[in-house]
């Protein structure tokens, strides 16, 4: 792992070059390590940014092992619904630089990957994710953990009800069909089914 200019001057500032390069000889790109932490996780951050620069930071959710690490520098994730913006994947497009945050909420653990993504349309795996539209693998470039010394914890985890299992179809989302996406979803949504029961989420505003 590469500092940059204002990186290293901000070290200088309050002397933590030698603390900073010592971690830099711990980021990799063997994702092997932390294979089990990864698998376990059923959340992540992904960071992208646009062509114009733009940055966008999303959550991701899934049962445990809806990230799979695929060999030694790949793994693999679904993209499930959402708003229908694309803001993650449209952004891989115009940038392939991705930085993943996998945390455990349980005890603080937390790990970084940096790497380069990519969608193929036709991915082999699209079809062993239940529920996913697309499939990104991330070629990691720098894989490290991180202090987990601000990481608040809370072990009262409750899991979403529309996460896809491949068993029976998630509830839609009730701001599906609030009037005011009236007329905008795509043919074929499952809010358009009226027997496909509606279930509360997090508001679109």
């Amino acid at each position: 792992m590469e500092y940059s200019e204002s990186q290293r001057q901000l070290q200088d500032r309050f002397g933590t070059r030698r603390l900073a390069e010592r971690l830099a000889e711990t980021a990799g790109d063997d994702l092997t390590p932390y294979r089990a932490f990864i698998e376990a996780r059923d959340m992540f951050f992904i960071s992208t940014v646009d062509g114009d620069g733009q940055p966008q930071c999303s959550y991701k959710g899934g049962d445990p092992g809806f990230v799979r690490v695929l060999d030694e520098s790949t793994l693999a994730f679904p993209v499930y619904d959402g708003n229908g913006m694309f803001l993650t994947v449209g952004n891989l497009e115009d940038n392939p630089a991705v930085g993943l945050l996998f945390i455990s909420f349980e005890d603080g653990s937390r790990l970084r990957v940096n790497g380069v993504a990519s969608i193929d349309t036709d991915d082999p795996l699209t079809d062993t994710f239940p529920g996913a539209l697309l499939v990104a693998r991330v070629r990691a470039r720098a894989v490290f953990p991180n202090c987990r010394r601000y990481v608040h914890t809370n072990s009262d985890r409750r899991r979403s009800v529309f996460v896809p299992d491949g068993l029976t179809p998630p509830p839609v989302p009730d701001w599906k069909r609030d009037p005011w996406f009236a007329g905008t979803l795509p043919p074929g949504d499952p809010a358009h089914d009226p027997d496909n029961p509606s279930a509360p989420s997090i508001p679109h505003y």
